[in-house]
């Protein structure tokens, strides 16, 4: 079937007008920034003239503080996370070190972190920062041999739930169950993965969670991200960035710090109102989707460029599993020129060290035509 006619029978194709996009620009890099909806302008043009200029410091008690709960409860449904276990708050990393750090606190004895050996840098990077200061050993593991490779040692392990080079989807109940057979804890990163597929924290017993909103989710650059903490940690999680939005009573003024009951203990500086308020208009697409559609359009997308690859470019070297164990990106073996030139004819993908070609797929607003077109451009190149 052609990309025109997948495209004319796609269930999802009114969702592309939430966005606004340049028709002439094959957008395929949503898995790195998410285009921007067309209500966000609005949104923030109400919040800086209604609300910041007409309310002032008031705003602050019309909803400003509770923002990062409320939007949190937003994300919960995306995340399998039942209410009062998300908050919107700082940024990934950030969020990663708190959850870690309550995670091997946890665990007192264990000297032990594994981290997903082909993860995102900046989640090494801050597994390495926190041991540095509490003594503990970092490992790089395949996700899938940490079940086998886990001991009594393990304090915690942090798995990204899509490979962000490959699309590779890890097996998050398997992984999960096998960490906690040995008492260790289990810390999944989402961003490549939240948005795109369905997701059960809450069914798969995960101990913490942490994801970014400016991919899939299409929050805008640099937006907050999230971190899931269930309920049976919310009475014990302690981490170390203890300010004051964290507080049981943060206007108070206290000189003692006591954390905040619930979720909002995992918060720590002001919230970015503006940034927030972005996060907030995008998620009002999700009241016109499903994940489910969400879910099945991407892996449409994905087994069209396949065999769009297969017709095109044959013999081409995909890194992306073309089973559907996979995230919503086509990762292809190239270099950083063919990128660049692609993105000369209005095809936006990205690079990534050393010789990795990614194709984001966005099914909110990715059409199969873009899909074609890519490999079009791709096969010019060869």
């Amino acid at each position: 079937m052609s990309a025109a006619d997948l495209d004319a029978r796609d269930p999802l194709a009114f969702a592309r007008a939430e966005f606004d996009l340049d028709p002439a620009v094959s957008y395929l890099d949503g898995n790195s920034l998410g285009a921007p909806p067309r209500r966000t302008a609005d949104r923030l043009d109400d919040v800086i003239r209604k609300q910041w200029a007409g309310r002032l410091i008031q705003a602050w008690e019309d909803g400003w503080w509770d923002a990062p709960e409320r939007i949190g409860d937003r994300i919960g449904p995306l995340i399998g996370a039942a209410a009062g276990q998300t908050v919107v708050c700082d940024s990934t990393s950030v969020n990663l070190f708190k959850a870690l750090a309550a995670a091997v606190r946890l665990r007192p004895g264990r000297d032990e972190i594994l981290v997903d050996a082909r993860t995102f840098p900046s989640d090494g990077y801050i597994a390495d920062g926190l041991a540095g200061f509490t003594g503990h050993t970092v490992r790089r593991v395949d996700p899938a041999d940490m079940p086998a490779v886990a001991s009594e040692r393990t304090a915690a392990a942090v798995i990204n739930h899509v490979d962000y080079v490959s699309g590779r989807l890890h097996d998050m109940p398997s992984i999960t169950d096998g960490l906690h057979a040995v008492g260790a804890l289990a810390v999944w990163d989402l961003c490549h993965s939240v948005g795109v597929l369905p997701i059960r924290l809450d069914e798969c017993g995960v101990d913490f969670a942490v994801g970014c909103t400016y991919k899939f989710l299409n929050g805008g650059p640099g937006a907050p991200a999230f971190i899931y903490v269930p309920r049976k940690w919310l009475d014990r999680f302690e981490h170390p960035l203890t300010g004051w939005a964290g507080h049981r009573d943060p206007f108070g003024m206290s000189s003692e710090y006591t954390g905040s009951s619930g979720i909002g203990r995992a918060r720590a500086g002001t919230p970015d109102i503006l940034a927030m308020s972005a996060v907030d208009a995008a998620l009002d697409v999700w009241d016109l989707v499903s994940i489910e559609d969400v879910r099945a359009k991407g892996l449409a997308l994905g087994d069209f460029f396949f065999e769009c690859l297969d017709s095109m470019l044959p013999g081409a070297s995909v890194l992306t599993p073309r089973d559907h164990a996979r995230g919503h990106q086509v990762s292809v073996a190239g270099t950083q020129s063919q990128m660049q030139a692609l993105a000369g004819q209005g095809i936006l993908g990205d690079f990534r060290p050393p010789n990795v070609l990614r194709f984001g797929l966005a099914p909110l607003y990715t059409r199969y035509a873009d899909v074609e077109r890519a490999v079009q451009g791709l096969a010019g190149l060869s």
